[in-house]
């Protein structure tokens, strides 16, 4: 108990002893418990303790921070010398008191290896006391849980490993004692292996003094050598080291003053566990108990039922000398000194103004999903089932177990791929429903509010679970997020292919889970107690990340969140000024998303708000997220080489002009093609509507081309467009972009593989990535509200153009074309730019050899002022361009006519997305493009990055 000015430590609590008279020396070793939300009479008989009494400290016990805030300031204000506040906190001031925070439960914490984050849990749990005028928190819990039946510390223990359980305590203890609050190992010797409840009962610890010093002294000797400040002694009747018979060790001088003092040499303060429990009560009424605690060598006396009657007989014993001076200075200097080392001597009330902010930060969300990433645990990956891979060959349904919420996993699971809830009244129709199914996630939702929460399946679960897991259709993967006492009670695990212990119902628990059976994030936690005779304590298979994108916070990934909150305001500033309705940003570094978010509307009439699900078309993007996949497929497989020429993919083209332009040129926008060919023009009438000689308003024997629901084009007209394209002239040698090469790469594709296009990239790329938001024709697949409307034709189409493209030439190719026709979402065309920043690689699929990304992303041309790629636009060479300039040369992107742009830099594993309709209602509003709002926001992007 010294703190680092040792030697002014002494001299106050000298002079602060040898003020004190008997009553006040006697009264420091009381520790009252007292609730904000009791009555005020309640209250004020505790502050009538303080005044009159001069007890030494308080214990608080339920209510809120505010009120307990203000209840502190009154105490200490009436206290002669300041008290010493005391709470039971062990996963945070929560575990009392409403609107403060939870952190994870020692069980959950127990199943982290990695030692510095249960130190930095310790530590916030520590700085939120401090913040609250607490001076200790009695934790860590240091008992060793081995008994699965023991029904009051279970989730409060940190696993059945006796290693496990004093390194966590250990690291617990640190963080926390470097926060200034001073910890407190408990239940002395080992409340671990009982199935008795001390609050109602004493529990019997009856084993040889052999197996208590090895398992459960263990963690105690551990965190003494390390400086435990202080030690809580549990109500437990331990015949080993007691030799009467139904002596609580509590009260056992044996047990205090001969092993925890003189055997493991322990210097710091003792408590007794709560002198109103059950366990000790009976042992002593009118303040008995509370005498007998203080003779067997505790210094405080942890909530006595009786302080003046106590205090009376504690003050006969003094005068009578069964009680010494020196005992009782032994005592109360030590607990001065306690209160000088957490700063009692230079006492300041606790501020109110932002308490509640301070209690709630997103700096212990942040420390709570890393906790959580670490600890959940995989038991079992039959068949390597996790992560997930190969989508397009998955179908996945999800069968909710536990009486508890689920929307957080089952959302998560559907951020991967297409996940489906299915429910039925028995379990007949349940598997009936299943039958369509090849992979099934069972999850257990079990109530989250504390850890004495039931955590069992229901009967009734427990034989259904059998039964999903007997049927041949499909695989199945349970979840578990209870405590992992609930698996001992499955029969069998044969049948079961994966096994996911989560720990915890909270959110972040259910969003990693469903990260780690996807193969976002890898799977790191090692099991703390045996949970079946198939998971014996340390369990662990260990999964390496799939390189999926996962979901976390911008501080996690290196941004300052306040830089980064920009981009807000200047979606904002777009909106006001009429740049377009609505938007979606994304933002993810080191394969992590960290901003997504929708802003304004679909329309500017619209009711509805722009969600991340709304899906925009893409415009020009599709050239790089759907012909270029297929261009660089094709170039690796031996379909197309850069130095092919038109003539070699459209042999009919031998004879034009554009003959010579090789796929190297043509994609790097340095072909001599003319910019764009305004098909649509030349199919209408002298009043500038569709004319009849090509559209009919209804599909029929050659007119199948849909351009609209009430727009059907002639077939002949095709094989019009290639004529068309194959009469034009070479422009000037200079950097032109250029859709036209889309056209013939389009053609080239189809022929080639005998499919179109849409269905090529869909089964090659859509699929098998999890970008189930990405389409052509989305009207096809998606319902009309959630497509975005790109503009009021006024010239062609005569109608609001939503769910088809927006381009005419696309439009009049079907809704398909190389250059335009690809719907999607912020967070999928992600997806596909996290694939190429990581080379071609994600989610357990190769897509593409990392060599043919580079040398898709290089510019050839950079020398004759042309700063494209192969497809891929990338940084200006000059001063203006396509970026905000403060990208890396090995960035690369494109952007869209209809408002969209994506950047992916490998250099900062960033990657950035902006989609709009700023062409509603009408194309000629140029002002997103004319504001440089795009690239203005990936200046943001940068500016917020910690470097």
């Amino acid at each position: 108990m010294v703190a680092k000015d040792s030697l002014a430590q002494k001299n106050w609590v000298d002079e602060q002893y040898n003020q004190m008279t008997l009553d006040e020396k006697l009264g420091q070793l009381f520790m009252v418990i007292v609730a904000s939300d009791q009555s005020k009479t309640a209250t004020d008989a505790v502050k009538s303790l303080i005044e009159n009494q001069k007890i030494g400290g308080v214990i608080f016990s339920t209510g809120g921070p505010m009120r307990q805030a203000k209840l502190t300031n009154e105490y200490q204000a009436v206290s002669k010398l300041p008290l010493l506040v005391g709470m039971d906190a062990e996963w945070g001031l929560s575990m009392r008191l409403d609107s403060t925070y939870a952190f994870p439960w020692n069980m959950t914490l127990g199943a982290i290896e990695d030692n510095t984050i249960v130190a930095a849990v310790g530590k916030r749990i520590g700085e939120h006391a401090k913040r609250l005028g607490v001076h200790i928190n009695f934790a860590p819990d240091i008992d060793i849980n081995v008994n699965p039946q023991n029904p009051i510390i279970g989730n409060r223990s940190f696993g059945e490993d006796r290693e496990n359980v004093a390194e966590k305590g250990i690291a617990f203890m640190k963080g926390m004692e470097s926060a200034g609050v001073l910890s407190s190992g408990k239940h002395f010797p080992g409340h671990g292996d009982t199935a008795t409840d001390s609050h109602h009962a004493l529990p019997m610890i009856n084993f040889s003094r052999e197996r208590l010093d090895s398992l459960e002294l263990y963690p105690y000797r551990r965190l003494i050598e390390e400086g435990l400040s202080s030690v809580m002694v549990g109500h437990l009747e331990v015949p080993a080291m007691e030799i009467k018979e139904g002596l609580p060790s509590s009260l056992s001088e044996q047990i205090i003053s001969g092993v925890l003092k003189e055997e493991l040499c322990f210097e710091g303060l003792v408590f007794t566990d709560a002198l109103n429990m059950k366990g000790v009560t009976q042992h002593g009424k009118d303040g008995d108990a509370e005498v007998a605690a203080f003779m067997a060598g505790n210094d405080i006396l942890l909530m006595p039922t009786e302080v003046l009657k106590a205090k009376e007989k504690l003050t006969k014993a003094y005068k009578k000398g069964r009680i010494s001076e020196e005992r009782l200075a032994y005592s109360v200097k030590k607990i001065l000194s306690a209160k000088y080392k957490v700063g009692l001597h230079s006492y300041k009330p606790v501020e109110t103004k932002n308490l509640f902010k301070d209690l709630n930060s997103l700096e212990d969300d942040i420390l709570y999903e890393e906790a959580i990433e670490n600890a959940i645990t995989v038991l079992k990956n039959d068949f390597f089932l996790m992560g997930i891979k190969r989508l397009e060959n998955k179908k996945i349904a999800y069968v909710k177990f536990g009486d508890d919420s689920a929307d957080p996993f089952l959302n998560t699971l559907n951020k991967y791929a297409e996940v489906t809830e299915v429910s039925g009244n028995d379990i007949a129709s349940l598997k009936k429903k299943l039958a369509d199914y090849n992979l099934v996630i069972v999850g257990l939702h079990k109530n989250n509010e504390s850890p004495w929460k039931s955590y069992k399946f229901s009967q009734k679960e427990l034989s259904w679970l059998q039964e999903l897991a007997a049927m041949r259709t499909s695989n199945l993967i349970l979840s578990v997020f209870a405590k992992p006492y609930a698996l001992l009670d499955v029969p069998s695990f044969d049948q079961i292919d994966g096994v996911v212990m989560a720990y915890q119902n909270s959110y972040f628990a259910q969003e990693k889970a469903a990260e780690i059976i996807f193969g976002a994030i890898g799977a790191k936690g090692k099991l703390p107690v045996s949970a079946h005779k198939e998971f014996p304590v340390n369990s662990q298979i260990e999964l390496k990340s799939l390189l999926r994108l996962g979901y976390s916070f911008p501080e996690r990934v290196g941004f300052d969140p306040s830089k980064l909150a920009q981009i807000d305001q200047l979606v904002q500033n777009g909106l006001d000024s009429l740049m377009f309705p609505g938007a979606q940003v994304v933002v993810a570094r080191h394969g992590k998303i960290v901003y997504n978010k929708g802003f304004g509307k679909p329309t500017y009439d619209s009711k509805d708000s722009i969600t991340p699900n709304h899906i925009y078309d893409l415009a020009s993007i599709t050239k790089i997220l759907g012909t270029l996949p297929m261009i660089m497929k094709m170039e690796e497989e031996g379909d197309i080489a850069l130095n092919n020429t038109f003539q070699d993919l459209v042999p009919e083209y031998a004879d034009s002009e554009l003959k010579n332009v090789t796929v190297l040129k043509a994609l790097s926008h340095y072909g001599r093609l003319p910019a764009w060919i305004a098909f649509y023009v030349d199919t209408l009438d002298k009043n500038r509507k569709p004319s009849k000689e090509f559209y009919r308003d209804a599909p029929m024997d050659g007119y199948s081309i849909k351009v609209t629901d009430k727009l059907y084009l002639t077939d002949a007209y095709k094989d019009s467009i290639y004529d068309r394209i194959g009469r034009q002239e070479l422009k000037s040698n200079r950097y032109r972009y250029s859709d036209v090469a889309y056209y013939v790469m389009k053609k080239y594709i189809e022929d080639k593989n005998k499919e179109s296009l849409d269905k090529l990239v869909d089964e090659f790329l859509y699929k098998p990535i999890g970008a189930f938001s990405t389409s052509y024709n989305p009207l096809n697949r998606f319902p009309k509200e959630r497509i975005v409307p790109s503009e009021e034709d006024k010239y062609y189409r005569y109608e609001t153009v939503q769910g088809y493209v927006h381009d005419m030439g696309a439009a009049m190719q079907g809704g398909v074309g190389g250059h335009a026709g690809l719907f999607s979402n912020a967070e999928d065309v992600a997806k596909i730019m996290q694939m190429y920043l990581q080379g071609g690689y994600y989610g357990g699929t190769r897509f593409f050899d990392n060599r043919t990304v580079k040398k898709f992303n290089t510019c050839y041309f950079c020398d004759n002022k042309v700063r494209r790629g192969v497809g891929f636009d990338k940084p200006q060479l000059e001063d203006k361009g396509p970026t905000c300039g403060c990208v890396s040369r090995k960035s690369f992107g494109h952007s869209g006519f209809t408002g969209t742009y994506t950047w992916a830099d490998p250099e900062e594993e960033l990657v950035y997305v902006f989609l709009s309709n700023r062409t509603y209602p009408t194309a000629s509003n140029t002002l997103l493009v004319k504001s440089g709002l795009r690239t203005r926001i990936q200046q943001a992007i940068y500016d917020a990055l910690d470097n």
